[in-house]
Protein backbone atom coordinates (compact mmCIF):
# COMPACT_ATOMS: atom_id res chain seq x y z
CA UNK A 1 0.00 0.00 0.00
CA UNK A 2 1.13 3.41 -0.94
CA UNK A 3 -0.86 6.38 -0.08
CA UNK A 4 0.01 10.01 -0.25
CA UNK A 5 -1.29 12.78 1.95
CA UNK A 6 -1.43 16.64 1.21
CA UNK A 7 0.13 17.45 4.87
CA UNK A 8 3.34 15.03 4.44
CA UNK A 9 3.66 16.34 1.01
CA UNK A 10 5.19 13.68 -1.51
CA UNK A 11 5.81 10.91 1.66
CA UNK A 12 4.01 7.97 1.26
CA UNK A 13 3.56 4.89 3.38
CA UNK A 14 5.81 3.29 1.44
CA UNK A 15 8.79 5.63 1.32
CA UNK A 16 8.06 5.68 5.67
CA UNK A 17 8.43 2.24 5.38
CA UNK A 18 5.12 2.15 7.57
CA UNK A 19 3.16 -1.50 8.39
CA UNK A 20 -0.01 -1.24 6.46
CA UNK A 21 -2.73 -0.69 9.44
CA UNK A 22 -2.20 2.02 11.75
CA UNK A 23 -2.09 2.75 15.72
CA UNK A 24 -5.14 3.85 17.00
CA UNK A 25 -5.73 7.49 19.35
CA UNK A 26 -9.03 6.63 21.18
CA UNK A 27 -11.30 8.41 23.76
CA UNK A 28 -13.98 6.09 25.49
CA UNK A 29 -16.80 7.91 27.06
CA UNK A 30 -19.23 5.99 29.12
CA UNK A 31 -22.81 7.28 29.69
CA UNK A 32 -23.42 9.33 33.23
CA UNK A 33 -25.99 8.39 35.50
CA UNK A 34 -29.17 9.92 36.36
CA UNK A 35 -29.78 12.43 39.16
CA UNK A 36 -32.02 11.47 41.98
CA UNK A 37 -35.69 12.62 42.68
CA UNK A 38 -36.93 14.58 45.61
CA UNK A 39 -33.79 16.81 46.89
CA UNK A 40 -31.36 14.33 44.85
CA UNK A 41 -28.01 13.93 44.61
CA UNK A 42 -26.31 14.40 41.00
CA UNK A 43 -25.67 11.67 38.42
CA UNK A 44 -21.88 10.82 38.67
CA UNK A 45 -20.14 11.14 34.78
CA UNK A 46 -19.55 8.32 32.84
CA UNK A 47 -15.77 6.88 32.73
CA UNK A 48 -13.32 8.21 30.60
CA UNK A 49 -10.40 6.00 28.84
CA UNK A 50 -8.04 8.04 26.25
CA UNK A 51 -4.69 6.33 25.01
CA UNK A 52 -2.54 6.28 21.72
CA UNK A 53 -1.19 3.35 20.36
CA UNK A 54 -4.32 0.66 20.33
CA UNK A 55 -3.08 -1.80 17.90
CA UNK A 56 -5.60 -2.89 14.78
CA UNK A 57 -5.06 -5.67 12.45
CA UNK A 58 -6.05 -5.82 8.74
CA UNK A 59 -9.49 -7.50 7.95
CA UNK A 60 -10.93 -7.57 12.05
CA UNK A 61 -13.99 -6.10 13.14
CA UNK A 62 -14.10 -4.04 16.05
CA UNK A 63 -17.22 -3.29 17.88
CA UNK A 64 -18.08 -0.13 19.10
CA UNK A 65 -21.15 0.25 22.13
CA UNK A 66 -22.29 3.39 22.96
CA UNK A 67 -23.92 3.70 26.27
CA UNK A 68 -27.22 5.37 26.99
CA UNK A 69 -27.67 7.67 29.67
CA UNK A 70 -29.41 6.23 32.95
CA UNK A 71 -33.13 7.43 33.43
CA UNK A 72 -33.90 10.43 35.72
CA UNK A 73 -34.57 9.28 39.13
CA UNK A 74 -38.95 10.30 40.46
CA UNK A 75 -39.51 9.81 44.00
CA UNK A 76 -36.49 7.64 43.75
CA UNK A 77 -32.63 6.86 42.99
CA UNK A 78 -31.46 7.90 39.41
CA UNK A 79 -30.11 4.81 37.10
CA UNK A 80 -27.02 4.19 36.98
CA UNK A 81 -25.10 5.07 33.34
CA UNK A 82 -24.28 2.29 30.37
CA UNK A 83 -21.04 1.54 29.22
CA UNK A 84 -19.61 2.14 26.53
CA UNK A 85 -16.66 -0.43 24.72
CA UNK A 86 -14.49 -0.07 21.98
CA UNK A 87 -12.50 -3.62 21.04
CA UNK A 88 -11.79 -4.52 24.70
CA UNK A 89 -11.67 -1.39 25.87
CA UNK A 90 -14.94 -0.37 28.34
CA UNK A 91 -15.81 2.94 29.99
CA UNK A 92 -18.29 2.13 32.84
CA UNK A 93 -21.22 4.13 33.10
CA UNK A 94 -21.84 6.53 35.92
CA UNK A 95 -23.63 6.25 39.60
CA UNK A 96 -26.70 6.93 40.05
CA UNK A 97 -27.93 10.07 42.34
CA UNK A 98 -29.47 9.23 45.68
CA UNK A 99 -32.81 10.50 46.42
CA UNK A 100 -34.25 12.36 49.60
CA UNK A 101 -37.29 10.19 49.21
CA UNK A 102 -37.31 7.95 52.38
CA UNK A 103 -38.59 5.11 50.14
CA UNK A 104 -35.75 5.44 48.00
CA UNK A 105 -32.01 4.36 48.14
CA UNK A 106 -30.40 7.45 49.37
CA UNK A 107 -26.53 7.13 49.26
CA UNK A 108 -24.81 7.82 45.68
CA UNK A 109 -24.47 4.92 42.99
CA UNK A 110 -20.79 3.76 42.24
CA UNK A 111 -19.46 4.02 38.62
CA UNK A 112 -17.41 5.35 36.83
CA UNK A 113 -17.85 8.13 38.64
CA UNK A 114 -19.33 8.01 41.63
CA UNK A 115 -22.98 9.68 42.33
CA UNK A 116 -24.44 12.41 44.68
CA UNK A 117 -26.17 10.88 47.63
CA UNK A 118 -28.48 12.99 49.88
CA UNK A 119 -27.04 14.96 52.54
CA UNK A 120 -25.60 13.20 55.16
CA UNK A 121 -24.77 10.02 54.28
CA UNK A 122 -22.46 7.96 51.73
CA UNK A 123 -20.96 9.33 47.96
CA UNK A 124 -20.85 7.44 45.18
CA UNK A 125 -17.42 5.84 44.28
CA UNK A 126 -15.69 6.06 40.91
CA UNK A 127 -13.43 4.16 39.31
CA UNK A 128 -9.75 4.21 39.19
CA UNK A 129 -8.51 5.50 36.05
CA UNK A 130 -12.05 6.83 34.93
CA UNK A 131 -13.58 9.39 37.17
CA UNK A 132 -13.97 10.20 40.95
CA UNK A 133 -16.33 10.20 43.80
CA UNK A 134 -19.22 12.21 44.74
CA UNK A 135 -19.34 15.20 46.70
CA UNK A 136 -21.77 15.18 49.84
CA UNK A 137 -24.58 17.96 50.14
CA UNK A 138 -24.40 20.59 52.79
CA UNK A 139 -26.61 19.54 55.55
CA UNK A 140 -28.39 20.81 58.54
CA UNK A 141 -32.63 19.53 58.26
CA UNK A 142 -31.25 17.46 55.15
CA UNK A 143 -33.13 19.19 52.23
CA UNK A 144 -30.04 19.19 49.84
CA UNK A 145 -28.31 16.58 46.92
CA UNK A 146 -24.56 16.51 46.49
CA UNK A 147 -22.45 16.75 43.41
CA UNK A 148 -21.62 13.83 41.26
CA UNK A 149 -18.26 13.05 40.47
CA UNK A 150 -16.80 13.93 37.08
CA UNK A 151 -13.75 12.25 34.78
CA UNK A 152 -11.19 15.08 35.94
CA UNK A 153 -12.35 15.87 39.92
CA UNK A 154 -14.70 15.45 42.40
CA UNK A 155 -17.17 17.91 43.16
CA UNK A 156 -17.46 21.14 45.74
CA UNK A 157 -19.22 21.20 48.85
CA UNK A 158 -21.78 23.71 49.55
CA UNK A 159 -20.50 26.33 52.60
CA UNK A 160 -24.24 27.12 52.54
CA UNK A 161 -26.29 24.57 54.37
CA UNK A 162 -29.03 22.88 52.56
CA UNK A 163 -27.63 23.87 49.44
CA UNK A 164 -26.67 21.64 46.61
CA UNK A 165 -23.41 20.61 45.72
CA UNK A 166 -21.38 21.63 42.80
CA UNK A 167 -20.45 18.50 40.52
CA UNK A 168 -16.74 17.20 39.51
CA UNK A 169 -15.23 18.86 36.18
CA UNK A 170 -14.96 16.83 33.28
CA UNK A 171 -11.51 16.20 31.67
CA UNK A 172 -10.29 18.05 27.92
CA UNK A 173 -9.55 16.02 25.26
CA UNK A 174 -8.09 17.26 21.79
CA UNK A 175 -8.71 14.03 20.05
CA UNK A 176 -10.91 15.88 17.51
CA UNK A 177 -8.06 18.78 17.48
CA UNK A 178 -10.15 21.48 19.18
CA UNK A 179 -10.25 21.51 23.26
CA UNK A 180 -13.68 19.66 24.10
CA UNK A 181 -14.77 18.75 28.14
CA UNK A 182 -16.15 15.25 28.37
CA UNK A 183 -17.79 13.70 31.67
CA UNK A 184 -18.73 16.53 33.69
CA UNK A 185 -20.76 15.17 37.28
CA UNK A 186 -25.06 16.28 37.31
CA UNK A 187 -25.06 18.93 40.44
CA UNK A 188 -27.14 18.39 43.72
CA UNK A 189 -30.85 19.36 44.22
CA UNK A 190 -32.36 21.44 47.36
CA UNK A 191 -35.51 22.24 48.53
CA UNK A 192 -34.67 25.90 49.59
CA UNK A 193 -33.50 28.63 48.18
CA UNK A 194 -30.11 28.92 49.02
CA UNK A 195 -29.23 27.33 46.11
CA UNK A 196 -28.37 24.23 43.98
CA UNK A 197 -25.38 22.59 42.68
CA UNK A 198 -23.65 23.53 39.50
CA UNK A 199 -23.22 20.73 36.77
CA UNK A 200 -19.59 20.31 35.79
CA UNK A 201 -17.96 21.17 32.52
CA UNK A 202 -18.52 18.27 30.32
CA UNK A 203 -22.09 18.31 29.74
CA UNK A 204 -23.06 18.09 33.45
CA UNK A 205 -26.81 18.91 34.40
CA UNK A 206 -27.23 21.53 37.12
CA UNK A 207 -29.18 20.57 39.93
CA UNK A 208 -32.91 21.29 40.58
CA UNK A 209 -33.95 24.17 43.11
CA UNK A 210 -37.15 24.36 45.40
CA UNK A 211 -39.62 22.13 43.08
CA UNK A 212 -37.85 22.19 39.87
CA UNK A 213 -36.56 19.12 38.29
CA UNK A 214 -32.83 18.59 37.58
CA UNK A 215 -31.42 19.42 34.28
CA UNK A 216 -30.34 16.33 31.76
CA UNK A 217 -26.66 15.56 31.30
CA UNK A 218 -26.15 16.80 27.69
CA UNK A 219 -26.13 13.83 25.12
CA UNK A 220 -22.82 11.85 23.67
CA UNK A 221 -20.95 13.49 26.33
CA UNK A 222 -21.03 10.99 29.06
CA UNK A 223 -22.81 14.48 31.62
CA UNK A 224 -24.43 12.99 34.87
CA UNK A 225 -28.12 14.35 35.52
CA UNK A 226 -28.65 17.00 37.54
CA UNK A 227 -30.36 16.09 41.18
CA UNK A 228 -34.22 17.75 41.85
CA UNK A 229 -35.27 19.81 44.33
CA UNK A 230 -38.59 19.27 46.28
CA UNK A 231 -40.69 16.70 44.88
CA UNK A 232 -39.39 16.78 41.50
CA UNK A 233 -37.42 14.39 39.19
CA UNK A 234 -33.96 14.15 38.56
CA UNK A 235 -32.62 14.52 35.07
CA UNK A 236 -31.28 11.85 32.99
CA UNK A 237 -27.65 11.09 32.55
CA UNK A 238 -25.90 11.84 29.01
CA UNK A 239 -25.09 9.54 26.46
CA UNK A 240 -21.74 8.61 25.57
CA UNK A 241 -19.04 8.89 22.41
CA UNK A 242 -16.32 6.86 20.93
CA UNK A 243 -13.56 8.91 18.86
CA UNK A 244 -10.84 7.68 17.48
CA UNK A 245 -7.78 8.77 14.79
CA UNK A 246 -5.05 8.00 13.11
CA UNK A 247 -2.95 9.75 10.44
CA UNK A 248 -4.36 10.57 7.52
CA UNK A 249 -1.59 9.05 5.31
CA UNK A 250 -3.12 5.63 6.16
CA UNK A 251 -6.37 4.48 3.88
CA UNK A 252 -9.69 5.38 5.65
CA UNK A 253 -11.23 2.22 7.38
CA UNK A 254 -12.53 -0.95 5.11
CA UNK A 255 -15.98 -0.56 6.51
CA UNK A 256 -17.96 0.80 9.04
CA UNK A 257 -21.33 0.33 10.84
CA UNK A 258 -23.25 2.90 12.88
CA UNK A 259 -23.02 5.99 10.97
CA UNK A 260 -19.80 7.24 12.60
CA UNK A 261 -18.66 10.90 11.22
CA UNK A 262 -15.32 11.07 9.48
CA UNK A 263 -13.60 14.18 8.92
CA UNK A 264 -9.65 14.52 8.63
CA UNK A 265 -8.32 17.49 10.10
CA UNK A 266 -4.91 18.69 9.97
CA UNK A 267 -2.79 15.09 9.77
CA UNK A 268 -6.03 13.35 11.49
CA UNK A 269 -8.01 10.84 10.14
CA UNK A 270 -11.20 10.90 12.57
CA UNK A 271 -14.07 8.85 13.00
CA UNK A 272 -16.82 9.95 15.84
CA UNK A 273 -19.72 7.47 16.80
CA UNK A 274 -22.40 8.44 18.62
CA UNK A 275 -24.73 5.55 18.18
CA UNK A 276 -23.22 1.67 18.56
CA UNK A 277 -21.68 -0.02 15.26
CA UNK A 278 -18.25 -1.21 14.01
CA UNK A 279 -15.30 -0.59 12.64
CA UNK A 280 -13.02 -2.87 10.48
CA UNK A 281 -9.52 -1.52 8.92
Amino acid sequence: MSIKNKYLGGITTSSLNLPVTPTVEYLVVAAGGGGGGTSGGGGGAGGLLTAVGFVVSSGSSITITIGAGGAAGTSNEGVIGNNSVFGNITAIGGGFGGTGHAGGTQTGGNGGSGGGPWAGVAVGTGTSGQGFDGVAGKASSGTSGGGGGGAGSIGTQSTIADTGSNAGTGQVSTITCSRVFYAGGGGGGSQVTTGSGMGGAGGGGAGGLLNLPGVAGTANTGGGGGGAGNSANGGAGGSGIVIIRYLSIYAQAVSTTGSPIMSIVGPWRIYTWTSSGTVTF
